[in-house]
C-alpha cells in the first residue's frame, strides 16, 4: 500500500503574536489531546531567550484547520538548574494506566562543562489537562542499555496488560562522520510503571539514517504497527520524516522512502520536516509536524490520503 500525506499548511506559528517570556520562539513537538468535538489542545515546546524549552498550548479545530484559542501562559516550565529538566522539556505522548493519564517527556540538561544530554520524565495529566510533574527524578534515566542520553518517548497500550515504549538513545555523539548515532530503542511493561529495556528496535545505517528522533507509532488497517520518525543521514542533510513497519514482534523494517511526506518546494517546511505526531480522528488519520528551524517556524498539519 502506498502512503501519501496531503499537506494542509502551517497551522500555528509563534511569529508575530504576543508571547510569554518562556514561550518566545518555537512550537516544537506538537501533541494533541481532544477537548471535544473537533477541537484539540495541542501542547508544544516553546523556548525562552536562553533557548530553554517549556510547554505551551493552543486549541485547534482539526477539521477546520485553524487555531481557536492561544494560551499565553506556559502549561509547564523548565526546571531549576539542578533538575533533570533544567534546560528544557520536549514532550512525547500520553498513555493511560488505571484511569490515570500520563504524558512522557524528554528533560534536557546543558551543563557548561560538558555535552548536553537528556532523560525521560513523566507528567500526570488531570481532567482539565493541567500537567504535574510525577517525580523529581527521571522516569527513565541512563543505564547500561542507554549509557549516554535518552529522548522523545512514545508509549502505546497493546491490551492484555502489555505496554510498549519506543524512545531515542545516544550511542555516540560522533559516529565518525560528524553526526551523532542516536537510535530508537524499545522497552516493555506489564503495568505502565516498571519497564524492561529491550535495546535496539529500529535498524540504523550510518550515512543513511543514524540520528533518529520522536517516534510516533500507530496501527494500520491490517493491525500492523507503523512508525513515523524524524532522522538525519549524517551527510549534512537536515531532518526528514522516515517510516518503519513492524514485521513481527520486535522486528522492524526501515522503509525511509515510504513515509509519504517530504519537504515542500518553498515556505515554512522547505528546509526540513521533523517531530511527527500521528493520530486518528473520526475515521481520518492526521499528522502534526514541524518544519524549518526545529519548530521555529511552527507546526503544520497533513492528512493521510486513503
Amino acid at each position: 500500500m502506498t502512503i501519501h500525506w496531503v499537506k494542509h499548511g502551517l497551522i500555528f506559528s509563534p511569529d508575530g503574536i504576543a508571547r510569554h517570556p518562556k514561550l518566545l520562539t518555537h512550537a516544537a513537538n506538537p501533541l494533541p489531546l481532544l477537548l471535544g468535538g473537533d477541537v484539540y489542545r495541542v501542547f508544544f515546546s516553546g523556548r525562552d531567550s536562553s533557548n530553554r524549552s517549556s510547554v505551551g498550548a493552543v486549541d485547534v479545530d482539526i477539521v477546520k484547520r485553524r487555531v481557536v484559542e492561544t494560551h499565553f501562559w506556559p502549561v509547564f516550565e523548565h526546571g531549576i538548574p539542578s533538575s533533570f529538566y533544567a534546560d528544557g522539556v520536549s514532550i512525547g505522548n500520553c498513555y493511560t494506566v488505571k484511569d490515570k493519564r500520563y504524558m512522557l517527556f524528554m528533560g534536557w540538561q546543558s551543563p557548561a562543562d560538558s555535552h548536553w544530554r537528556g532523560d525521560i520524565g513523566r507528567f500526570q495529566v488531570d481532567s482539565k489537562l493541567n500537567l504535574t510533574l510525577d517525580s523529581s527524578q527521571p522516569f527513565l534515566g541512563v543505564d547500561s542499555t542507554d549509557p549516554i542520553s535518552l529522548s522523545y518517548p512514545w508509549v502505546i497500550d497493546l491490551g492484555n496488560c502489555e505496554f510498549q515504549m519506543w524512545y531515542g538513545s545516544t550511542l555516540a555523539w560522533d559516529a565518525g562522520n560528524g553526526e551523532m548515532l542516536h537510535v530508537i530503542n524499545q522497552a516493555s511493561s506489564r503495568d505502565g510503571i516498571f519497564w524492561t529495556r529491550k535495546g535496539l528496535a529500529v535498524p540504523y545505517q550510518l550515512g543513511v539514517a543514524q540520528a533518529f528522533s520522536r517516534p510516533t507509532v500507530v496501527r494500520n488497517a491490517e493491525g500492523a504497527l507503523e512508525m513515523w520518525f524524524s532522522y538525519r543521514r549524517g551527510t549534512g542533510q537536515k531532518y526528514r520524516i522516515g517510516f518503519a513497519r513492524q514485521r513481527s514482534e520486535g522486528d522492524w523494517e526501515l522503509l525511509l522512502n515510504q513515509s509519504g511526506i517530504d519537504v515542500s518546494s518553498s515556505g515554512w517546511d522547505s528546509e526540513m520536516i521533523e517531530y511527527p505526531y500521528v493520530f486518528d480522528h473520526l475515521g481520518s488519520r492526521y499528522m502534526l509536524y514541524n518544519g524549518n528551524g526545529y519548530g521555529k517556524s511552527g507546526f503544520g498539519l497533513a492528512v493521510l490520503d486513503d
